[in-house]
């Protein structure tokens, strides 16, 4: 039996941009509520408008504009996971920025998570879904301002707070960089992840393992054009977390049929998937999932699987992990 038959069945995502996941009609709304003029990142649709990656990374950081308060957070933290729960997401870990909420400042920072986790409270409540923070530097912004959003991380590490990873230009600096910020996180008791081997190539993925550190990493699926980087991400058991539809509409791949996540799992690869940006990407849980099924025919069995991998990859505590188990256990009965 097909997946496309269970559209509901649970799904743990491990890659997605908090801001990144905001629907363009919420963003729209916020900024009217501002008198904010940012009509100029959409298309005639009411879509998010961009040419490549970088256009891309200009136009996520002009919808941040309409996000100024924690309140604004509340309301787009709980958006966005209901957008999340429509696709049977159980399990969520988000990047989120201080350099976006509270301009690094921790006592700032702390009142923009106060009101997210707030938001996230009630998603659980009401909608089944869990959601957990990964703090998360901005690489183009530099290494001296990641050491200030490595600090806010460490300050709130904890239950909900569970990791640091890096976002941004793959392309700007070394990820060696940035090891002080990890090395912060990771004292502080914090997982690590990193985005490389997305446009950075072969080599950004041995520097996110050598350099920072990390047992996972955001993308990873150039690691394919280096088969021994591939043999060695199976047996250190680096986890990759794959977003086939983001790779697939910023032009790396020309379809998800191109995509290497299935070429990486026959090798003995840890991935797993997930969204990204899905507005950006005009994607959804469901749809990476049912286009998968239709690329490589991947069935019931092979999604329970990837689940379960997600599950164990994931940086939330043992509890959380046992009540999510017992809901993957049950819908697999």
């Amino acid at each position: 039996m097909s997946y496309l038959s269970h559209t509901n069945r649970p799904k743990l995502e491990l890659h997605l941009h908090l801001e990144g996941a905001a629907p363009p009609a919420f963003i729209r709304g916020l900024a009217r509520e501002k008198h904010l003029d940012i009509s100029g990142i959409f298309d005639a649709d009411g879509h998010y408008k961009y040419t490549d990656f970088w256009d891309f990374l200009r136009v996520y950081e002009a919808a941040t504009a309409a996000l100024k308060t924690p309140q604004d957070y509340h309301r787009l933290t709980l958006a966005v996971l209901e957008e999340s729960a429509k696709s049977g997401v159980i399990y969520t870990e988000a990047f989120i920025s201080p350099d976006f909420c509270g301009g690094r400042d921790v006592t700032a920072w702390r009142e923009y998570l106060h009101a997210i986790r707030e938001a996230a409270d009630i998603a659980q409540a009401t909608m089944g879904i869990t959601l957990r923070g990964i703090v998360t530097p901005i690489r183009h912004f530099g290494p001296e301002k990641a050491r200030e959003t490595a600090l806010c991380a460490a300050e709130t590490a904890g239950d909900w707070i569970v990791g640091l990873g890096i976002g941004g230009d793959e392309k700007s600096g070394h990820l060696s960089d940035f090891k002080w910020s990890f090395d912060c996180a990771q004292e502080a008791g914090l997982h690590l992840t990193a985005h490389a081997g997305e446009w950075g190539g072969p080599d950004s993925v041995r520097s996110a393992m050598n350099d920072l550190n990390v047992t996972r990493i955001g993308h990873g699926v150039r690691a394919i054009e280096d088969l021994a980087l591939v043999d060695e991400l199976a047996e250190k058991g680096v986890v990759l977390e794959a977003c086939p539809g983001s790779n697939v509409a910023l032009g790396l791949y020309l379809s998800i049929r191109k995509h290497p996540i299935n070429d990486l799992y026959k090798r003995g690869v840890k991935v797993t998937v997930s969204t990204d940006d899905p507005p950006f990407f005009h994607t959804t849980m469901q749809k990476e999932y049912e286009n998968l099924h239709a690329a490589f025919d991947w069935d019931d069995a092979f999604f329970d699987q990837m689940a379960k991998a997600a599950l164990d990859a994931a940086f939330c505590d043992a509890d959380t992990k046992t009540r999510l188990d017992k809901i993957l256990e049950q819908a697999n009965a």
